[in-house]
């Protein structure tokens, strides 16, 4: 009979977590609110207190609304990079530079990294790791992947045994949206994209997610896991959705195919 396995929330640590959060737009903002509302939620699951120490910006304006007091806000990256008390780095900023140059940064001052920055990783992810080991830190980036499913850790923890042959999934949120409007309502993609955006699934400018560069960043990372080599981001080929006309889901329809990114 296997043991039975303790189920207890881990015990909480009297030493709090400083977290230095570095962007703050809409995904840094909702961060920096989820880590003071949820302090003692967050407390309670994960056995240590989590202190929201800096946010770095360029404007004050989102921090304000989700709650950040004006103390913790800065635009100077360097007040939180070389806070002692400061533990863990999350880098929300999006893009290669300046994110790379800090992320680097930190891991040097020997500060773990939390990131969602999928480009980011799927350019510069072996200097980063590498970077990482030498300094005996981690860099975490479940949310490079699907946010929540969560996908990084059932790749690098759960099915480390498992012989993996392919990866098949929707990897864009946006795109999905976008052809499920154009096959299902008869929508333009004109109209379909503008919908998206005033959904809120697309950004103001969407050209990342509808081009395929974004599904590309995140198909680098996840293969690299799956399959144990390094997938260079200029060997992906690309293709959008951004050059996709009704004839050509009424071609799809004809043949019985459904068109997905």
């Amino acid at each position: 009979m296997p043991a039975a396995t303790d189920s207890r929330p881990p015990a909480a640590s009297s030493a709090p977590t400083g977290i230095a959060l570095l962007g703050c737009g809409i995904i840094g903002s909702a961060v920096a609110e989820a880590l003071l509302r949820e302090t003692a939620l967050f407390r309670r699951r994960a056995g240590v207190s989590l202190q929201l120490r800096h946010v770095v910006g360029r404007t004050i304006d989102k921090a304000r609304a989700a709650g950040v007091p004006a103390r913790l806000f800065s635009s100077d990256v360097n007040r939180a990079l070389n806070d002692p008390q400061t533990q863990v780095v999350v880098e929300l900023m999006g893009g290669l530079e300046p994110a790379r140059s800090y992320v680097l940064k930190a891991l040097k001052a020997g500060k773990h990294v939390v990131t969602a920055n999928k480009y980011l990783l799927a350019v510069h992810g072996r200097e980063i790791f590498t970077a990482a080991k030498r300094h005996g830190v981690c860099v975490q980036f479940e949310a490079t992947c699907g946010g929540a499913i969560p996908i990084i850790g059932a790749l690098t923890e759960s099915l480390l045994a498992n012989d993996i042959t392919r990866i098949v999934g929707i990897v864009n949120g946006t795109c999905n949206y976008i052809l499920t409007q154009m096959t299902q309502k008869g929508q333009s993609y004109a109209e379909a994209l503008a919908g998206a955006q005033a959904a809120g699934y697309a950004e103001r400018d969407p050209t990342f997610d509808v081009n395929g560069t974004d599904s590309a960043h995140k198909l680098a990372i996840l293969a690299s896991l799956a399959f144990g080599a390094e997938v260079p981001l200029d060997k992906v080929e690309i293709a959008g959705i951004d050059k996709l006309s009704d004839i050509d889901l009424q071609f799809a329809k004809e043949f019985g195919y459904p068109c997905k990114l």
